[in-house]
């Protein structure tokens, strides 16, 4: 989750699309459109077998105030890389 939100930050869209399962990767990724992130927050992390789930804050800057996004997001890891499967923003 750190190097997605550090690839978030940056606008490395090339891994984040390389890190997204197959199964639920979009075709192209536009983050043109993207906050001025400021820091991410873990909440919680768990893992069982191969699947994992990680609940976090990403906190940002728009329009000068400090907001945030939560969402819970499931991960599976194959052949020994994990991959982003989805995400429920709440």
């Amino acid at each position: 989750m750190r190097s997605r939100y550090s690839a978030f930050y940056l606008q490395l869209t090339d891994y984040l699309l390389s890190t997204w399962h197959a199964s639920t990767r979009p075709a192209q990724l536009d983050l043109s459109d993207a906050p001025q992130w400021v820091k991410l927050q873990v909440i919680s992390a768990s893992q069982k077998e191969n699947k994992g789930s990680v609940h976090f804050r990403a906190f940002y800057k728009q329009a000068g105030d400090l907001q945030f996004m939560e969402e819970k997001s499931a991960f599976v890891q194959e052949q020994g890389q994990w991959f982003y499967l989805q995400g429920r923003v709440s």
